[in-house]
């Protein structure tokens, strides 16, 4: 990456010490009031305007003017419910609450964005809508985002996320499905109980639990094709509640994570199919309740031909990388607009929502001057 100018430190620092404000009192999903008054305050007063939607918390700001194309570039806001671990000097104050997904680092990086933008904002050939979005971690902010009218007459739509598997100074990016769709199913089983001695007095609930277990990767290995990707995870059992008595009821959770629409349709319509075989077979009754959440990113092999140019520009060193079976709610925004979700190295060593998460300082003055880079460069591009 390149050395930070020193017209461009003092910018640098202020982003800086926001994203340290902002880790220290992470809030959570649609509960982000004190951190949107915080980028409210930010960016008025750099002299951004900020438009006048019904949103419960998030915002939007705009730069440049009407005539011209309409770019927007997009970073979230939430935080998790993991009680801290990282370590660092800016520790989570708020109890049980964290900045693990490095949310706060998007968000400062926007800001930093925001303000390169408006810095120029008389030589835009269009406009720059930079999207503060609340909720990505329920999968629920982007769609209430859209519903406002944000995206309209948009052209196209830029997304990064921080990547701990990646070094400080790597942007990443891929064509087609870059993360999962992610699906989430509840499974209650209703049989019927009895004396654990006495088994042949019940129907047991634990016994039809054993072949869901086993039944449910058939899903994936007599389903989907060798050449695809899926997953079918079980994360939680419950039945019972001592060591002589055969329960009546049992409850599974777990999720499904795939790369095409075609497969996520499948998978439900023959896990539907499976527990009513088995509903059937053993005399129970199984209830099935399904949850859709965000489908996969599908990048616009275009745009993401253009990032990865973008990124090398400002001294990134732009790579090729794999899908991850991840979710993001950035996918709402895919199926109205064309763009594209791209990965900016963070420096690990640990994962995404791991209590001992944290990002290098370093990659962030370098990613708000590569997202207004993307978006002055995708205004030239398209007037």
């Amino acid at each position: 990456m390149k050395e930070i100018r020193e017209q461009d430190r003092a910018l640098a620092s202020q982003i800086q010490a926001f994203r340290h404000d902002m880790h220290r009192f992470p809030e959570l999903s649609n509960q982000e009031f004190k951190t949107t008054e915080k980028i409210r305050a930010a960016l008025t007063e750099a002299g951004i305007r900020i438009l006048d939607l019904p949103l419960k918390t998030g915002l939007v700001a705009e730069v440049g003017e009407a005539s011209g194309p309409l770019v927007v570039v997009r970073s979230d806001i939430d935080a998790l419910p993991i009680e801290e671990e990282s370590g660092v000097a800016f520790t989570s104050e708020n109890a049980g609450v964290m900045h693990a997904c490095g949310h706060d680092f998007h968000t400062s990086a926007a800001l930093g964005a925001a303000i390169l933008l408006q810095q120029q904002a008389a030589s835009l050939k269009g406009r720059v809508r930079i999207l503060f979005q609340a909720a990505e971690e329920t999968g629920l902010g982007a769609p209430d985002l859209i519903a406002t009218g944000a995206l309209d007459d948009a052209a196209v739509i830029f997304g990064i996320h921080n990547d701990p598997t990646l070094p400080v100074g790597v942007v990443g990016g891929k064509d087609g499905a870059l993360t999962a769709g992610v699906d989430r199913f509840e499974i209650k089983v209703a049989a019927k109980g009895a004396h654990a001695a006495k088994p042949h007095e019940g129907n047991d609930p634990i016994i039809i639990v054993g072949q869901i277990i086993s039944a449910v990767q058939t899903l994936i290995s007599r389903n989907v094709p060798s050449d695809q990707n899926a997953v079918v995870s079980i994360t939680q059992i419950h039945s019972g509640s001592t060591w002589n008595v055969i329960p009546d009821t049992a409850y599974l959770e777990g999720t499904v994570r795939t790369f095409s629409s075609e497969a996520r349709a499948l998978i439900e319509q023959r896990f539907r199919a499976l527990l009513d075989g088995l509903a059937a077979a053993f005399g129970a009754e199984i209830e099935f309740l399904w949850h859709a959440g965000p489908p996969s990113v599908v990048n616009t092999p275009e745009w993401v031909a253009f990032a990865l140019e973008q990124a090398s520009d400002v001294g990134f060193e732009a790579r090729r990388i794999d899908a991850s079976p991840i979710g993001e709610d950035f996918a709402f925004y895919q199926q109205k607009i064309p763009g594209t979700f791209m990965m900016v190295g963070s420096g690990g060593p640990w994962a995404l929502h791991h209590p001992k998460f944290r990002v290098d300082d370093d990659a962030l003055f370098p990613t708000a001057q590569y997202l207004a880079q993307l978006a002055v460069n995708a205004l030239n591009k398209l007037a």
